[in-house]
């Protein structure tokens, strides 16, 4: 497959330019410096700091509020310093108070800090004055850390997962940590003296204080770009890493009531499976990474929530599997389309087959995957990505016939991504472009070619332009796509929900059912005010041609749009007696088809608060005008949408409790009778320092007056000779989330989590569209319910039948894991995962007894068992 290795060779390509060689960065005057002390042996890392090698060092001692009062002094003392060896950076903290026993110190799971008083390090090693690396250790000894990958400090990705260490311990006068900090787990250039970015915070939830060396106002939207400087680090430049973490796992499969496969063939297949695998991770020159993993162990520890759809569009799901989370943010840019989705790599298979008895893989088998990732010194950042999975098949069988079938529901697979992204100068702009391929093995009589494209190519440019230090941004983007396969694969996807080609009432699209490739575009604008004392602002506009295609590897809700979007916000960040924050904000967007009809709009008025006691909440109300929609009949005329508001809210009390709660409800109401409700709630409790819990109930009631059911032949004239055929839908669903977590000690966990669901709907008042580009139904004389299980409706003297429906889903599903890091970067996890659905529930799935009714649904048991290692192994 060779179009899968074309990103990794253009990646090596840049490997050998002339512009990699490093530069060594200059101190910028004016910034805040702090200095690294070089030591022969580091620290023994135990959170006393009482080798030899600190009382050497130089602490700093000088940290000033962002909140509550926004450059005052902190009101309690920290003092951190920094030393270094040849392998690692160490990090010595003592945090003052004047109340010990008010510190903070409940434990939380790795990578979340819950309410905990924590000490926070950002390096910017790389000093674009972009992006940064945080390293944070709460009282408790609980190690965070994530990845800013923009210059913003809210935005963060967790994704990040070095491998590095931390002690903590608890003094007469506050708290001490000690922090070593790997080299080889930070990306910086080989300079032999380094200039790195530096920013410390200290954030004490008991007095709502937020404390940093280097506090960017509340006012502006920064972050790496206002830090001060670590120097005094020589003669560290990036080793050779190589990293080892081989792993054996095996998972023990149990049914709950009788057994699935009883009555088949493969009623004695053995519940056991094993396997093994490896993941490696070596460091090709000081800047770049290459990650492979080979068998790789892709299950996900967080089950995936229960949803309904009944609209014509795809869901898209979180991303969980630590491979493509890891490093995920060099892969999309955030300014544009979505080209990469890397659910679609080892996702459910294509194709689906049908028996009497079905037993089909829920994932498709990946082979292998291996990705590139770095920054070289000139400033060019790359992520290059290549994966393989294999055929997937389904075992079938008829119990009448008594004949067994191998049905193959995907075919060989290879996946290509290749994303770089040069900076432009110390400002934090930056330009950079993606590539994607995909390719499929398909045989000609596979009988696969006539529902999946045999091969596509995706890909564009954009940039994001900082100017006036940070207050503007300018951004844009521009690319296409291109899709080849049989006529029938290329046939379905000009029919499918992203497009609709075959409508009959517009003339600039039409289904060429000999095509054997399609191709689109779309291109891009936005100009924003994001910081400033009050006024900020912002304006968009996009384009998504036709034919423009990318979910083979990525993602896209649909094609043939045109968008415009305004918005204007006026806040206030300066405290007052009332609020400490407030903004209320009015935007307006609008979108047309390339056929310029105008399918929806909206007008939307916001606004936030953050309350004396650190509360916050907030509203939105929205008003949706009437316009015609080119997808509700899923491939028919122009439908006219209803006009209506809705509104939403939000109350949550402050990040620093040690109980956190959250309310939030929302309401809608539309012209012709469609109308809704729902509310939700989040309760989290610590009822000591090692124990977590979490309740988070939701639920929704709601009448949907134009509900998209079927398509029929034998329509009038007004609706070119079809039927589109609606209903009202009543919708009662309820879902409650439960966790609980216990800690044992930082590196050892027991975490539960439970999701009980329940879903209905029941269909009335049948009826067709009238007319194209009308929103009246023809209302059918009579629905008649069969014994079968199907509608009879009754048009005059016409009978129509169609499958009922109506729908009661129950499920539940459960995951308990014991996590042990009993080494650092080795991780032993022991799982079990509880499934259970059932389609066919009765009653009200609000009334109480819905979570008995999911309780006891048909299912099965998953119990697994993972042992991981990690060697450094250079």
């Amino acid at each position: 497959m060779r179009f899968v290795l074309a990103p990794l060779s253009l990646a090596s390509l840049l490997l050998v330019s002339p512009s990699t060689r490093a530069q060594e960065p200059a101190p910028v005057a004016g910034s805040p410096r702090l200095e690294a002390l070089r030591v022969e042996q580091g620290p023994v890392l135990d959170g006393v700091l009482d080798d030899a090698v600190w009382k050497g060092a130089t602490f700093m001692g000088s940290f000033f509020q962002k909140e509550p009062v926004q450059g005052e002094p902190a009101s309690l003392r920290t003092e951190v310093a920094f030393v270094y060896d040849a392998d690692a950076l160490y990090v010595g903290a003592r945090m003052f108070s004047d109340k010990p026993e008010d510190i903070e110190t409940v434990m939380t799971r790795r990578d979340e800090s819950g309410s905990a008083e924590r000490l926070i390090i950002s390096l910017d090693t790389y000093r674009d004055r972009r992006t940064a690396y945080s390293f944070a250790v709460t009282a408790a000894g609980v190690r965070v850390d994530w990845y800013h990958p923009q210059d913003h400090e809210f935005v963060r990705d967790s994704s990040y997962n070095p491998v590095w260490e931390a002690r903590t311990t608890q003094t007469s006068d506050g708290w001490v940590a000690e922090l070593r900090i790997p080299f080889s787990q930070l990306r910086f250039d080989g300079a032999d003296a380094q200039v790195w970015g530096v920013n410390l915070n200290r954030y004490i939830p008991r007095r709502n204080e937020d404390d940093f060396w280097v506090v960017v106002p509340r006012d502006v939207t920064a972050w790496s770009s206002r830090f001060g400087e670590l120097t005094g680090i020589r003669g560290v430049a990036p080793s050779r890493r190589i990293e080892l973490l081989p792993y054996v796992a095996g998972n023990l499969e149990a049914s709950s009531g009788a057994n699935p496969r009883a009555g088949t063939p493969f009623e004695s297949r053995r519940p056991f499976a094993g396997r093994a695998g490896l993941d490696a991770k070596v460091g090709l020159g000081p800047n770049l990474t290459l990650d492979a993993t080979v068998n790789p162990d892709f299950g996900q520890v967080d089950a995936d929530p229960a949803q309904v759809n009944l609209s014509a569009f795809e869901l898209f799901l979180q991303e969980r599997r630590p491979f493509f989370t890891e490093g995920s943010q060099l892969f999309n840019s955030g300014n544009g389309p979505t080209y990469f989705y890397s659910r679609r790599i080892g996702g459910a298979p294509r194709r689906s087959a049908s028996a009497d008895f079905v037993e089909a893989p829920q994932v498709s088998t990946l082979w292998g995957a291996a990705k590139l990732t770095g920054r070289l010194s000139s400033g060019l950042s790359l992520g290059a990505l290549g994966a393989f999975t294999g055929d997937a098949y389904a075992d079938t069988y008829d119990f009448d016939t008594r004949e067994q079938g191998r049905v193959k529901l995907d075919s060989r697979t290879g996946y290509g991504v290749l994303r770089a992204q040069q900076e432009l100068g110390d400002g934090g702009s930056v330009v950079g472009a993606t590539l994607t391929t995909l390719y499929r093995d398909i045989g000609e009589a596979e009988g696969l070619t006539g529902s999946l494209a045999r091969e596509a190519w995706s890909g564009g440019a954009d940039f994001r332009l900082r100017l006036l230090d940070g207050e503007y941004f300018f951004s844009g983007y521009a690319g296409g796509s291109l899709v080849r396969g049989s006529p029938e694969s290329l046939t379905r996807l000009q029919r499918s929900s992203a497009r609709f080609f075959q409508r009959p009432d517009q003339r600039y699209v039409r289904v060429d059912p000999e095509a054997t490739s399609l191709s689109g575009y779309t291109a891009g604008a936005k100009l924003e005010r994001v910081s400033g004392e009050h006024w900020l602002w912002n304006a968009r506009a996009g384009a998504k041609s036709p034919g423009f295609e990318l979910n083979d590897v990525g993602q896209l809700a649909s094609a043939d749009d045109l968008d415009v979007a305004l918005g204007l916000r006026y806040r206030e960040t300066t405290p007052g007696r009332f609020l400490r924050y407030w903004d209320v904000g009015l935007a307006s967007s609008s979108n047309w088809n390339y056929g310029l009809t105008r399918q929806f709009s909206t007008l939307e008025l916001t606004g936030n608060a953050t309350f004396p006691n650190f509360w916050s909440g907030n509203a939105r109300v929205t008003y949706v005008p009437r316009s015609l929609s080119d997808s509700l009949t899923r491939g028919g005329p122009l439908m006219r949408t209803e006009q209506g508001v809705d509104a939403s809210f939000s109350l949550s009390n402050g990040y620093g409790e040690t109980t956190r709660w959250n309310v939030n409800g929302s309401a809608w109401a539309f012209e012709r009778g469609s109308q809704g409700s729902s509310v939700g709630a989040s309760l989290t409790l610590q009822p000591n320092r090692r124990l977590r819990l979490g309740l988070e109930p939701t639920a929704s009631l709601y009448t949907e007056v134009f509900q998209y059911v079927d398509t029929l032949e034998g329509g009038r004239a007004e609706t070119f000779g079809r039927r589109y055929l609606f209903g009202t839908v009543q919708r009662r669903e309820v879902a409650l989330r439960l966790r609980a977590n216990l800690f044992l000690t930082p590196d050892l966990s027991l975490e539960a989590y439970a999701e009980p669901f329940a879903s209905s709907g029941s269909f009335s008042e049948f009826g067709e569209l009238g007319r194209a580009g009308g929103m009246d139904l023809r209302r059918y004389d009579a629905v008649t319910r069969l014994e079968d299980g199907g509608l009879e409706l009754l048009d005059g003297d016409t009978r129509l039948r169609l499958d009922d429906p109506d729908f009661n889903l129950r499920s539940f599903r459960s995951n308990v894991v014991l996590r042990w890091e009993w080494r650092p970067g080795s991780t032993l996890f022991v799982v079990w995962q509880q499934n259970r659905a059932t389609g066919s529930a009765r009653g009200n799935p609000l009334a109480p007894r819905f979570l008995g009714d999911a309780l006891t649904a048909p299912g099965g048991h998953t119990f697994a068992l993972k042992l991981s290692w990690w060697f450094p192994a250079g």
